[in-house]
């Protein structure tokens, strides 16, 4: 990986400086408080276990707490952390009315009284008991403002279906080109995708999260501490492991949401533009409307055919590469691919047609009222 801002001149002072993470000459070093804060909303499946694992840490009890900001669930979420509550007194419960992941790391962050701050979802693994070890010892190492961590999805006990979310979203085919999550080398980077644990002070230089935005609020956030000057050190050591979503639908909800996060976080810092990031509301469009300008030309229909049938040999190419160890996922993987693709291109759409002066301009727009649907399909009444 390429160092950024070597020679910054934010260089903060060390983040423990009369203490450590060991020893030294038989006198015991302190260890920096922490704070990690888990920002959830109906979770109840998965959040005991990730409670569990970071409650469990080997790290000095009177120096973390793990303060959970629940976005009013309705699936027993809350029940499971007060049971907990019961017998763990690092663990907090902190109301979270706007619902939002922004909203829920922002009040962690207010209410947290560590030195170091470090988000964590409420439906990831922690195999390592050492995590939050490594987290202090990879500031202290760096003098980094923030720390970035791999977030692979090959979790354990994965149906066939996740397993293959897995494979697909960690090859080129399945995720943003600039994305460091499923990388394994250790060195500076830009935070912008990978950036998880944080310095008190970074936000009072650059602010809170942005509680407009209900997905890429991470990376809105870790672009200001990037334009601010501020050094991320990315290690593999402080790895998480997240769970796939279950059902192809539930995937394609949440590419939907990422490709409207894409979207505002252009809106807001044009400067984050990248042509790899845009593809697939480039590729769904050209997808809708082919067909019509087909209409017009035996060539453009070629040209549409032609298109259309590259993109299918090309996913079909990479997934059989994929699964050559385990042959069962190429069942799954070609409508993985697709799900992602055409679920962050109608993202992309869905947000850039959002603004009433856009939409008063095209008149109708019923040609994506399909893809609406399925981001949000109807609830049912009660």
């Amino acid at each position: 990986m390429i160092s950024i801002h070597p020679n910054s001149a934010k260089h903060p002072r060390p983040l423990f400086p009369s203490s450590s993470l060991g020893t030294k000459r038989g006198h015991a070093r302190e260890w920096p408080f922490v704070s990690v804060i888990v920002p959830v909303r109906n979770e109840a499946p998965f959040v005991r276990h990730t409670l569990e694992q970071l409650l469990a840490q080997d790290y000095d009890p009177r120096r973390f707490e793990v303060l959970v900001a629940d976005g009013r669930s309705d699936d027993g979420t809350r029940d499971v952390v007060r049971s907990m509550q019961e017998t763990h007194s690092k663990l907090r419960l902190l109301d979270n009315p706007r619902r939002l992941s922004s909203a829920g790391r922002n009040a962690g962050i207010r209410a947290g009284r560590g030195d170091v701050l470090v988000v964590v979802d409420g439906h990831c693994e922690i195999d390592n008991p050492h995590y939050l070890r490594d987290m202090a010892d990879a500031f202290e190492r760096s003098g980094a403002e923030c720390v970035g961590r791999p977030q692979p999805l090959d979790v354990s006990g994965a149906t066939t279906l996740q397993r293959a979310i897995a494979v697909a979203r960690s090859s080129r085919l399945g995720h943003h080109p600039d994305s460091h999550v499923y990388s394994k080398t250790e060195g500076f980077v830009r935070p912008q995708s990978v950036a998880v644990a944080y310095r008190r002070t970074v936000f009072g230089a650059v602010g809170m999260f942005d509680e407009s935005f209900d997905a890429c609020e991470d990376v809105e956030f870790n672009h200001r501490l990037d334009k601010a000057g501020f050094r991320c050190f990315f290690t593999p050591k402080v790895g998480v492991r997240y769970f796939p979503r279950s059902r192809l639908g539930g995937l394609f909800r949440q590419m939907v949401r990422y490709g409207r996060g894409r979207v505002r976080l252009f809106r807001k810092h044009p400067d984050t533009f990248t042509l790899g990031g845009f593809v697939p509301g480039l590729f769904l469009l050209g997808l809708l409307a082919g067909p019509v300008f087909a209409l017009f030309s035996p060539w453009l229909t070629a040209a549409y055919l032609g298109s259309v049938g590259l993109y299918a040999a090309t996913v079909l190419l990479v997934s059989t590469a994929l699964c050559l160890r385990s042959p069962r996922l190429l069942a799954w993987l070609p409508l993985v691919f697709v799900t992602v693709h055409v679920g962050a291109g109608a993202g992309i759409l869905l947000e850039s047609l959002s603004s009433r002066r856009l939409r008063s301009r095209l008149g109708s727009w019923r040609l994506l009222d399909p893809v609406r649907r399925l981001a949000h399909p109807p609830q049912p009444t009660r």
